[in-house]
């Protein structure tokens, strides 16, 4: 079956079974390896996408179903010359230190923003709850959602605060 995603603001067409997680079809046959295999069961995060803004877990969602809305990647988002502001901010809080993790906290964090333009400290905790650091990062991490919630706010202000 020909399953037609548009991922990054690319149309593709992959061969796939209909039940293929999505992860998989990133990975191996579209080659965007940012979001990573974790669990395997929606659990950990680290496959973390949008699709239509909305996080979801792309190791347990049929490639066939994303189809519904446009796919967004951590390739999707910005450049080492010009970073999105969420990865800004883990950049300057130095929240990833494996970095396994960190694919499904920043398309965690783009979603909560997205809804929430300024969380709460215990937004952002309730939030990335579902995602799991093994290498105990999580105060930088919230640090990081909390500066990348500003960024985004003064991006959006015209590069005032205000």
């Amino acid at each position: 079956m020909t399953v037609k995603l548009v991922v990054n603001g690319t149309p593709h067409e992959v061969d796939a079974a209909p039940d293929t997680p999505l992860l998989y079809v990133l990975r191996n046959d579209l080659g965007l390896t940012g979001p990573k295999f974790g669990c395997g069961l929606g659990q950990c995060g680290a496959c973390t996408v949008l699709v239509d803004g909305v996080a979801i877990r792309s190791c347990t969602t049929p490639a066939s179903s994303a189809a519904r809305g446009p796919i967004t990647t951590i390739e999707g988002l910005g450049t080492p010359d010009k970073p999105h502001p969420v990865q800004q901010a883990f950049i300057e809080e130095q929240a990833g230190q494996c970095a396994y993790c960190i694919n499904g906290m920043i398309m965690t964090t783009l979603a909560l923003i997205a809804r929430n333009k300024q969380p709460t400290h215990e937004q952002i905790r309730s939030t990335l709850n579902a995602n799991l650091c093994r290498c105990g990062t999580h105060m930088r991490i919230v640090r990081a959602v909390e500066k990348a919630a500003a960024l985004s706010l003064a991006q959006r202000n015209g590069g005032s605060d205000e």
